[in-house]
C-alpha cells in the first residue's frame, strides 16, 4: 500500500478486535515508523513502550477503561519527554504527534486498526498510573496510547471537509 492509499484508508477504530495476534516483527515495523518521524532539532523526545503481554494489557485496560482496549492484542505507548530543546521551548507535542501519525499510517498499511487515545489519559491521573505501570522514569509520561489489532468490523474514514474549505494558495480564504 502506498502512502496516499494509507492516508485515504486510515480511520479511528473503536470497536472490538479479532483474536488474530499482532506479531512482534510487525509491532517493531510500526514503532520504527514512529522513530523515523520528524523531530524538533532531532532531539527525539518521543519514545515508545510496546505492550503485548496479556496480563499487562489487562492492567492498562483497567486504568484506561475504554472498550477498544479490552480486545486489543497490543498497545503502543508514546512516552513524552517534555524537556526544552530550543532555548526554553519544548516541542514534545509536535514530536509525539509526528511519531504517532507515522505509526497510524504504518498500522493501516499492515492491515491493522487503532485509535489515537490521548484525552482518556488526561483525567483521574490515568497517564501517571499507566506511566508508573510501564516503568516510565520520572520527568517523562505516557502521552498517547494506540490499542492495536485486526478490526472485527470494517470501518471507513469519516468524511473530511473539501480541500477548498480548508486550504488555499497564497492567502487564507483564497
Amino acid at each position: 500500500m502506498d502512502v496516499f492509499e494509507a492516508i485515504a484508508r486510515r480511520y479511528s477504530y473503536r470497536g472490538d478486535f479479532t483474536d488474530a495476534p499482532v506479531p512482534r516483527d510487525e509491532l517493531k515495523k510500526i514503532v520504527q515508523a514512529g522513530i523515523q518521524a520528524a523531530s524538533a532539532k532531532n532531539e527525539q523526545v518521543a519514545s515508545f513502550v510496546i505492550v503485548d503481554d496479556p496480563s499487562l494489557l489487562g492492567q492498562v485496560t483497567d486504568i484506561i477503561n475504554k472498550p477498544v482496549c479490552r480486545t486489543a492484542k497490543a498497545m503502543i505507548a508514546c512516552v513524552a519527554d517534555p524537556r526544552a530543546v530550543m532555548d526554553e521551548v519544548s516541542f514534545v507535542a509536535e514530536d509525539c504527534a509526528a511519531s504517532v501519525e507515522n505509526m497510524l499510517l504504518a498500522i493501516t498499511a499492515l492491515g491493522y486498526a487503532t485509535v489515537w487515545l490521548d484525552g482518556a489519559l488526561r483525567y483521574e491521573s490515568k497517564a501517571q498510573r499507566v506511566s508508573q505501570l510501564l516503568g516510565v522514569p520520572a520527568g517523562k509520561h505516557v502521552r498517547i496510547l494506540l490499542p492495536i489489532g485486526v478490526a472485527a468490523e470494517p470501518g471507513t474514514q469519516r468524511e473530511k471537509l473539501p480541500f477548498e474549505q480548508r486550504a488555499w494558495f497564497n492567502r487564507y480564504g483564497g
